[in-house]
């Protein structure tokens, strides 16, 4: 375990020979010295024996060579700080129990027995063994010494660190014994399986194991035996999987995954993450509303080390956006889904063809709204010259964007009208009494003044006001045609980057919900996937490629954008990464930085980077809240929102001191 909450499970199959335990005590003596530094290990059902011996189970030769071979393998645990769960036949007064078998520190900790035993179509446990229904004797001798045993057994290091173990067919049942275990406490469930291969079969246990995990917000290992169990009948898989709330952070090889046979075994190491898992269950404050009975359990303390090295988990460098592969289409088909979704039903209120305005900038979010709009008219059959887009060049407005802006619109058959906010800003400053810049106004017609603007040395170029009236004349000539459709995307709106009542405001925003990162590449996906020909792809590509700026403050003398919103923030994937972890999972600065550390970016940031711009996220999210309190309608799309109506609720005025003095 390390400073961060971050438990390392290892989930082991080995090779396995029938009714010999000390073989299979070798082979699991070797598969832990494989995971020297795992805090937890799990082996399969039954694997000091092995689950296919039958009517051998009845032989007190093979039981007592068992219990020889787990006091033998609990010595060699002596000294590691580690917790190793085993299957084993194991006698409790007058039955047989199939149990896992719990080592800690050269010693039996405790046992807990199997409660569910099919005994239908292929399986015959009750042949053999007797199902734990709780009136157990509450402790027996094994191993050379007597231990706590039952189905109310918790192994906890901490109160982060719980551990609950089910069997095999413990997880099949409609209320797994992990539910009961996980709402006493339990974060990591651990399951010893014998799950013997068909086809169609490992999907469906794969599905279980993610929605255990999920349902009980909890961490999930599951370790099932290989193929070298007998085959007299059944094949059985090796299959290892371990998830955390839902997601799956690993599985190893598997019978029938169309590799190689896993019969010298496999082992999987993930750390999972115990400190998420019981923030999770404090935010969904529905996890303990369960009514029903609810046993009281039986705590064993166990030791683990506090110095884990390296971190055994993928840390996604962009965690809002979809991975490629199977889901990709899915995934991008539920956003614009949504997105469509939600403004189709605002709109189909509003009198019968009113327009729908939008402001096109030739830059990512407003193009990402204009498809959607675009996709929305096309769901409701309405003509797509229904959509105004007006474009609205400003003393910023590079020619490229324009263009972009231009093209786009004509390409995708909207209405298109241009007006240059340039005059109209010139004598707001005017009325205003403003010097922009320093710049004494008299005698300056537009282009005068753009010239003079080009002249301006770069320590001079910063004015708010100058952004500000720009940005709301653009919101006041658009509001004054109708209904508006936003832009404005969920990074802008977490770092404050939009004007108060400019481009802040719209009467719907399709994007509110939608990170930087992802509108990006919602944009390339549609360029890439619905125009692999022609200029509609061509345009986008060129959106996509377009340095992401406001265009408020003066070009270069060339005609470049010189406000690059990333030179001033810093990298909008790093901000999207931080964004993701406070408000999704509510880490701590310190493990922002720690997974920013594992996480593989687009391009490698120096720590000093990393810490730079975490600190302006942090200074940012919280001095901006005031921006969000007041945010239009608009759906949400993935798992992070920061409307004021919904996930968001934060004072305007908190204060972010303890956040970076962490």
């Amino acid at each position: 375990m390390n400073g961060f909450g971050f438990v390392r499970v290892t989930c082991a199959t080995t090779p396995t020979v029938v009714a010999d335990p000390a073989a299979n005590r070798r082979s699991l003596r070797s598969a832990l010295d494989q995971a020297v530094d795992s805090d937890i290990v799990l082996f399969p059902e039954l694997s000091i024996t092995g689950y296919t011996c039958a009517d051998l189970f009845g032989q007190k030769a093979l039981l007592d060579g068992a219990e020889r071979a787990l006091q033998e393998l609990a010595e060699s645990t002596a000294g590691r700080s580690q917790l190793v769960v085993v299957g084993a036949p194991v006698r409790a007064g007058n039955g047989l129990y199939n149990a896992a078998v719990v080592l800690h520190d050269g010693r039996v900790s405790g046992v807990v027995p199997k409660q569910y035993l099919p005994t239908y179509k292929e399986f015959y446990e009750r042949r053999w063994f007797r199902p734990a229904d709780g009136s157990e004797p509450p402790d027996i001798q094994i191993a050379g010494r007597r231990v706590p045993f039952g189905v109310d057994l918790l192994f906890r290091a901490n109160d982060d660190v719980v551990v609950g173990i089910e069997i095999c067919e413990d997880l099949w049942v409609p209320i797994p014994p992990s539910a009961r275990q996980a709402l006493a406490g339990a974060t990591l469930l651990l399951n010893l399986s014998a799950s013997n291969e068909t086809i169609g079969k490992g999907q469906y246990r794969r599905d279980l194991v993610l929605s255990q995990s999920g349902r009980c917000v909890a961490a999930y290992a599951y370790a099932s035996s290989g193929p070298t169990e007998s085959t007299t009948d059944l094949v059985f898989g090796g299959h290892c999987l371990i998830a955390e709330n839902g997601r799956m952070l690993g599985e190893s090889r598997r019978v029938g995954d169309g590799g190689p046979l896993p019969r010298d075994g496999d082992i999987l190491t993930r750390d999972v993450d115990v400190e998420r898992l019981r923030t999770d269950r404090r935010v969904t404050t529905s996890f303990e509303d369960f009514r029903g009975e609810r046993p009281v359990f039986r705590s064993i303390p166990f030791g683990l080390a506090t110095d884990m090295p390296g971190l055994k988990r993928s840390v996604p460098a962009a965690p809002f956006v979809p991975k490629a592969g199977d889901e990709l289409h899915r995934r991008c088909a539920e956003i614009f889904g949504i997105q469509c979704a939600g403004l189709a039903k605002r709109v189909e209120r509003l009198p019968l063809g009113t327009p729908l305005h939008i402001g096109v900038s030739g830059g990512l979010d407003s193009t990402l709204a204009l498809l959607v709009a675009v996709k929305t008219c096309d769901l409701l059959r309405w003509p797509r010259k229904r959509i105004q887009g007006l474009t609205m060049p400003g003393f910023g407005t590079t020619a490229k964007t324009k263009t972009n802006a231009l093209a786009l619109m004509d390409q995708l058959g909207v209405d298109s009208t241009t007006i240059d906010v340039r005059a109209l800003a010139l004598q707001t400053f005017r009325d205003m009494g403003h010097r922009p810049f320093g710049i004494d106004l008299g005698g300056h017609d537009v282009d005068s003044f753009q010239q003079a603007l080009v002249r301006l040395p770069a320590e001079r170029r910063s004015d708010l006001i100058f952004e500000n009236v720009q940005a709301r004349l653009r919101t006041f000539l658009l509001m004054s045609r109708g209904f508006v459709v936003g832009t404005g995307d969920l990074s802008e709106l977490a770092l404050g980057w939009c004007t108060y009542n400019g481009d802040h405001m719209s009467m719907y925003n399709p994007n509110v919900s939608v990170p930087k990162g992802l509108v990006k590449f919602l944009v390339s996906y549609v360029a890439e996937h619905e125009f692999q020909v022609g200029a509609e792809r061509e345009t986008l590509l060129s959106i996509v490629g377009t340095t992401i700026s406001p265009e408020l403050l003066p070009l270069s003398a060339t005609g470049e954008i010189e406000q690059a919103t990333e030179g001033t923030l810093g990298p909008y994937e790093l901000h999207d990464f931080f964004l993701f972890h406070f408000l999704r999972l509510g880490h701590t600065p310190a493990k922002m930085r720690f997974l920013a550390s594992h996480a593989t970016f687009s391009r490698p940031y120096t720590a000093e980077k990393v810490d730079q711009t975490l600190r302006t996220f942090l200074t940012r999210f919280f001095s901006q809240q005031f921006k969000r309190s007041c945010l239009p309608d608009g759906p949400k799309v993935g798992t992070v929102s920061l409307s004021p109506r919904g996930d968001w609720r934060m004072p305007s005025d908190a204060d972010v001191s303890a956040w970076l003095e962490e």
